[in-house]
């Protein structure tokens, strides 16, 4: 503050000093008058102890702080430690979208020797990758189910209006037409922008109910069959939870609660709208199956499914046995993970809740086995699937099929600037700035989506063909090793043992599950 003072006089006097022999100099005060003004505005503040006792020098401490992602990402961090995703599978999914050269000389970069390093087992005998099936895909729909979905192994996961822009949606949905795969609306409800370029639609419900709730945010019966009706929607997920915020609810603010954002959700315009960490349309596992066969009868057929995120375990072997004793199964199960995805969460949740993908796609596969119920429901993996070996380890550790939000987002121009959460994403991705939204060009980036979506299913093939497989659902956990530490490698059948089909029918042990309360 003593140096801002003395800065204050100095200048000034020298200014007047100098213009009284030389008039120009006086044309200084232009810049030095703002500076001043800013310094005491500073000083007066009361919210910052930095820029009050150095004013404006203190103000550097804060731009700085501004910048430095940018100046980490592009000038600091190799490109195999980035995060959340590395600049080697950032820039593999911009080259497959942009159709761009997809190789890469001189080897590898990740150390082959550290702890964490994974890899497929290929073959002496490997299949000719020009015979297989380019567009493998997966039956959607159980013997209550009256209109299958033929799914692709790779879709788009879920990511609602509002937390990205129209031009995003409609590009990501455009892509999924062009490419004949899935787009997940995700929780926040079936806007004009995921109809207008026809791709197929999974609708998610999560705890608002929004596109099918009443004005006390209750599930709506008839609003739910008016909107699965439509025939863009194939499939519906139910989100019981979700990899972000695991266990958390969420708020719509007055002040986003557009007019427009109102009608998609149904409710009221400019006011605030709570989406509860709980569903209130059942409470016990029983209710959810029962629900969920309901959901099913009101959508005419359609596929009806929910998504979650593990997290006692116990709770999922509640959910299998309402299964078995109710009849009622969920045509799919899609499993998030804990790492987290594209919605914006208090880092807490984001960090230490929820079980990994893997983790919890295993243990979601095997206890299905261990029921005699896996046959029953297809699985589906969401969480950080970015390229073909991600698919091939998913369909490993027991998915049928993947889901992929942040991979999506950067096909169609995410920088992972990581400022999804304040209105300010520069790339028009994850902001309802219209002036942010207007870089975003439709007719481009759904082509880039496609591109992406085709050229990284081919990858999951050509790695299928190396392995010497039919098709990549052949491969197995024992295909795949972990080096788990510096001179000892496991495959993922030692790390995640598989259960043997029917093991967890024990009379005793399934009565001690409790299906009429969580």
């Amino acid at each position: 503050m003593k140096g801002f003072f003395a800065f204050t006089l100095g200048s000034l006097a020298l200014i007047f000093c100098g213009g009284y022999f030389f008039p120009w100099v006086l044309w200084l005060l232009v810049l030095i008058v703002p500076l001043i003004i800013l310094g005491f505005v500073d000083i007066f503040q009361k919210k910052h102890a930095i820029m009050r006792n150095y004013p404006i020098v203190g103000r550097m401490r804060y731009l700085m702080e501004d910048i430095r992602p940018k100046i980490y990402q592009y000038f600091v961090e190799s490109d195999i430690d980035g995060s959340p995703v590395n600049r080697v599978d950032r820039s593999t999914i911009y080259q497959r979208a942009k159709r761009e050269l997809n190789s890469q000389p001189f080897g590898t970069q990740f150390n082959v020797y550290a702890e964490g390093y994974e890899w497929m087992a290929h073959s002496i005998q490997p299949r000719s990758f020009d015979t297989m099936n380019k567009d493998p895909r997966v039956q959607i729909g159980g013997t209550e189910c009256r209109q299958p979905y033929s799914a692709s192994i790779l879709n788009v996961s879920a990511m609602s209006y509002g937390s990205l822009s129209a031009n995003a949606v409609e590009a990501l949905n455009g892509g999924a037409k062009i490419g004949n795969f899935a787009h997940n609306t995700g929780e926040g409800g079936i806007s004009e922008h995921h109809l207008n370029q026809g791709g197929d639609i999974i609708w998610q419900i999560g705890t608002g109910y929004f596109g099918c709730r009443d004005e006390n945010g209750n599930f709506d019966e008839h609003l739910f069959a008016q909107n699965s009706a439509k025939p863009q929607i194939r499939m519906i997920e139910l989100k019981v939870s979700q990899g972000a915020k695991p266990g958390h609810g969420g708020i719509l603010p007055a002040s986003k609660n557009t007019p427009e954002i109102a009608a998609i959700r149904h409710v009221k315009p400019h006011t605030t709208v709570a989406s509860p960490p709980y569903h209130t349309a059942f409470n016990t596992p029983r209710q959810m199956m029962e629900f969920i066969s309901k959901m099913r009868i009101l959508a005419n057929g359609k596929p009806v499914g929910f998504k979650l995120c593990i997290g006692q375990k116990s709770e999922f072997h509640a959910i299998c046995k309402a299964m078995l004793e109710t009849g009622c199964y969920p045509d799919f199960i899609t499993v998030d993970g804990g790492e987290g995805g594209t919605g914006a969460a208090p880092p807490e949740f984001s960090n230490s809740v929820g079980m990994p993908l893997m983790d919890a796609l295993a243990f979601v596969h095997d206890t299905l086995r261990g029921y005699n119920i896996r046959h029953k429901v297809k699985v589906i993996a969401s969480g950080k699937i970015l390229t073909g070996f991600h698919i091939l380890r998913a369909l490993a550790l027991g998915a049928d099929a993947c889901n992929s939000a942040r991979a999506m987002m950067m096909a169609i121009g995410c920088i992972q600037a990581l400022i999804c959460n304040t209105n300010r994403c520069p790339t028009g991705v994850a902001t309802q700035d219209k002036w942010l939204q207007a870089g975003l060009v439709v007719d481009d980036k759904k082509h880039r989506v496609a591109n992406y979506h085709q050229d990284t299913i081919e990858s999951a093939i050509e790695l299928a063909a190396a392995a010497g497989l039919e098709t990549p659902h052949h491969i197995t956990r024992s295909h795949l090793s972990r080096r788990v530490f510096m001179n000892q490698v496991k495959t993922f059948e030692e790390i995640y043992p598989s259960t043997e089909v029917g093991a967890l029918l024990n009379a005793a042990t399934i009565e001690k599950i409790n299906i009429d309360n969580w």
